[in-house]
């Protein structure tokens, strides 16, 4: 960037540039993980979030590369909060560039940026990369188990060996929303009322699904994804707080679990607390803007002030006598790290991932279970579950090329430090039951999983819901339900293929236990 009469400034540091193994594949912790063979067929390039670590592309700092021969190198960002990656790989290979990137902090060069480089002259595979990252969150305190969370907030005890029925309430689309619907008016509002939801949660208990987390979207007026911070009052054409109660009694009476959606980032100009010195400002004193959601026009919230404002809204939902279990911070574990440059609230990225980070310890300090839409390394010493941790399939739109081969790299570190729920559908282009990849990782199961935007998240077609197809589910849903509560502690030691198709695959657990799939 030219800045006039100063030269020209650099807005990033590519390094390290490591030189490309000439046979064998490349290690990407791209949501749960994907191995690019050197020659795959898909073209691979202009990454979302633009590589950015901490995002939903890279759930882990590092990548690494395999040659056929083992030998191998592996890269670890320890500074991951300025920094990303970038691949390059064309249809049918072979992979042109992948590398590190480094960005200003604040408008500035302020702090050192460290990468760790590990190179393996044999024997050395995805497996091997995983554990040697394992062992590296480890020694550097930054691996708490499972275990430990459960003893510090008992309330994770409950949640091991459920199931996660997700559900929305009310849904408004604001006019200057771009996914407002001007020809069919009617499409922009739906409800659904907490007795209509409560009805539904008895069904399914009637049917025989014995423990479930439910997750309420949209409980709150206007609708969801709708004037964030500001997330009161409750849904009044829903049933006001009498419905909301009603529905936790029944939920938490039958001993399952409830929780509620929530957002500290998206900042929308309709909320009744927006005020633009409290958003995201930029270097040059403007504010971020876009109008994707349904609730339109909107900046974010300086992360900063996020902890000041989930307390504020807790301290209100708890005078009506009501106490979820657990809590769902939307994007903070997806999305990329803010910087913000408001004299009365700077923040770098890394203070922006501390002061998420301080939302999910604060929720541990009540009781309530944190979670948030993705797994993310950053935030492994709180955070206990997701809205999920998939591969690309699960995500990208039905017969799409895919990104890579999937492998989980995620759970070879992670695994017995957090729970990711797993789609359950049968995926008919693919020729795939996305259970298999449930048990295979030992997962949480969808029982229900209601998508909120048409099209996003991996959610294509409406859930059927009559009473033979609830019964199939709730009876997919126990067989992943026991496996999990089995497997929940235990460390997933090594993911093997079983044949040249890549299909049969196999898990093996700390305790003995081997999963095999087909």
């Amino acid at each position: 960037e030219e800045r006039e009469g100063r030269g020209p400034r650099s807005e990033r540091i590519i390094w390290p540039v490591p030189k490309l193994l000439d046979s064998g594949y490349t290690v990407l912790p791209y949501r749960q993980g994907e191995l690019i063979p050197r020659d795959w067929g898909a073209e691979i390039k202009n990454i979302v979030f633009d590589g950015q670590f901490n995002t939903a592309v890279s759930y882990m700092p590092w990548i690494g590369q395999v040659a056929s021969d083992g030998q191998g190198w592996q890269m670890i960002a320890e500074t991951s909060w300025d920094g990303g990656y970038s691949l390059t790989h064309p249809a049918g290979g072979p992979t042109e560039e992948i590398y590190f990137y480094w960005l200003r902090s604040l408008g500035r060069w302020s702090d050192k940026q460290v990468c760790r480089l590990y190179f393996e002259a044999s024997g050395d595979d995805y497996n091997r990369q995983a554990k040697r990252y394992r062992r590296y969150v480890k020694e550097n305190g930054h691996f708490v188990s499972l275990k430990e969370k459960a003893d510090r907030n008992p309330t994770v005890k409950k949640l091991i060996g459920a199931s996660v029925v997700h559900m929305g309430i009310k849904s408004h689309v604001e006019e200057d929303s771009s996914f407002y619907d001007p020809e069919h008016p009617e499409k922009n509002e739906a409800l659904k009322t907490f007795a209509e939801r409560e009805d539904e949660i008895k069904e399914l208990i009637d049917l025989g699904a014995d423990k479930f987390y439910l997750h309420l979207d949209g409980w709150a007026e206007p609708g969801y994804d709708n004037q964030h911070p500001d997330i009161l009052p409750i849904g009044k054409d829903a049933g006001g707080p009498e419905g909301l109660r009603s529905l936790f009694n029944t939920v938490q009476s039958s001993g399952n679990l409830i929780g509620l959606h929530d957002q500290y980032r998206d900042y929308y100009f309709k909320a009744q607390s927006f005020s633009r010195d409290e958003a995201v400002t930029l270097e040059d004193g403007s504010n971020p803007e876009h109008a994707r959601w349904h609730g339109g026009r909107q900046t974010y919230l300086c992360s900063i002030l996020a902890p000041d404002y989930l307390k504020r809204n807790f301290a209100e939902i708890f005078k009506e006598n009501r106490r979820p279990d657990c809590s769902y911070l939307d994007v903070f574990t997806c999305n990329e790290p803010d910087e913000c440059f408001h004299p009365d609230h700077r923040a770098t990225r890394k203070d922006c991932l501390l002061a998420r980070e301080a939302c999910f310890a604060w929720l541990n300090s009540q009781g309530i279970v944190p979670s948030s839409e993705e797994a993310a390394d950053w935030a492994m010493r709180e955070i206990v579950f997701a809205h999920y941790g998939p591969h690309d399939l699960m995500v990208a739109r039905p017969g799409a090329p895919r990104l890579g081969i999937p492998v989980p790299l995620f759970n070879l570190v992670y695994h017995d430090a957090m729970m990711l729920p797993w789609p359950m559908e049968k995926a008919d282009d693919q020729h795939e039951d996305y259970m298999l990849y449930a048990l295979l990782n030992a997962g949480m199961p969808y029982l229900i999983r209601e998508g909120a935007y048409p099209g996003v998240d991996g959610v294509f077609d409406d859930e059927a819901s009559h009473t033979e197809a609830l019964k199939e589910k709730i009876e997919r849903a126990r067989v992943v339900q026991k496996l999990q509560g089995k497997l929940a502690y235990c460390e997933l030691k090594e993911h093997r293929f079983l044949d040249e198709s890549g299909k049969k695959q196999e898990a093996v657990y700390s305790d003995g236990t081997v999963v095999k799939i087909d």
